[in-house]
């Protein structure tokens, strides 16, 4: 674990979204921490709406809120769906006209060309995505978790605007290796079995992808009525999430 010193810090931005049923009520939260040490968590939530489009509301309503402070800016999010999608995914997307390699409209593109537009606007300070685990200490995804989390389920929550030196949580405690995870291969030479494609959980109506069994054995241990499975193969992850009720783009 690496902490960022004050004198080399960006801008640093937690986010996270949830959704009770998926679709069903959500929420979104963010947490900014500014170079001159101050520190603004953000929230909001829906009626009706779904995991990914709550991931992607979060970074945009930071941004929103970040349009007129210039500067670096690092965002900490654990989903893999956002920080494809926009450093990926998009741009194939743009040239098909917003429809996949199916021909099947883009899912969500309203809320992608926000987030787009957020990134451009900030030119040469645009955003650097990092990919962290969920739901393994990690100060800052734990409480975006949090409040998003609360605003889903309608619940009261203080949030904290203030200075750095007296937020309770150590905000600026990050992991060295934030690169998005590789997957692993789907075979393997010299006769051996090959190794899982990934472990898959769910829990709360989310689904997540794990490199390794324990990581998804310390995302579901505890947790009621969470699922989890070993998938062999891209198509038998999507079966699986199916099965579930999820689809392989809400990763």
């Amino acid at each position: 674990m690496a902490i960022i010193e004050p004198y080399e810090q960006p801008i640093v931005v937690f986010t996270d979204g949830a959704a009770k049923g998926n679709p069903g009520p959500g929420g979104w939260g963010a947490i900014i921490v500014t170079p001159d040490g101050h520190v603004r968590e953000l929230g909001g939530g829906a009626a009706h709406t779904t995991n990914n489009q709550m991931e992607l509301t979060a970074p945009i309503e930071a941004l929103t809120h970040l349009q007129r402070t210039p500067g670096a800016v690092a965002i900490y999010t654990d989903s893999t769906y956002v920080i494809r999608g926009i450093r990926e995914w998009i741009w194939a997307w743009r040239k098909r006209n917003w429809k996949t390699a199916g021909g099947i409209d883009v899912l969500n593109r309203e809320l992608w060309e926000q987030l787009a537009a957020r990134v451009a606007a900030r030119g040469k300070d645009a955003p650097q995505w990092h990919w962290v685990h969920g739901h393994v200490g990690i100060a800052g995804n734990e409480r975006a978790d949090e409040i998003a989390n609360a605003f889903a389920l309608r619940r009261h929550e203080d949030l904290y605007n203030g200075p750095l030196i007296r937020y309770p949580l150590p905000i600026l405690d990050v992991p060295d290796d934030t690169s998005v995870p590789r997957r692993p291969p789907g075979s393997s030479s010299g006769g051996k079995k090959a190794p899982p494609y990934a472990y898959l959980s769910v829990v709360d109506g989310k689904p997540m992808r794990h490199a390794t069994w324990a990581e998804c054995e310390r995302r579901v241990k505890g947790r009621s009525g969470a699922r989890f499975k070993k998938a062999m193969s891209e198509a038998d992850e999507a079966t699986i999430l199916r099965a579930w009720g999820c689809r392989p783009e809400d990763l």
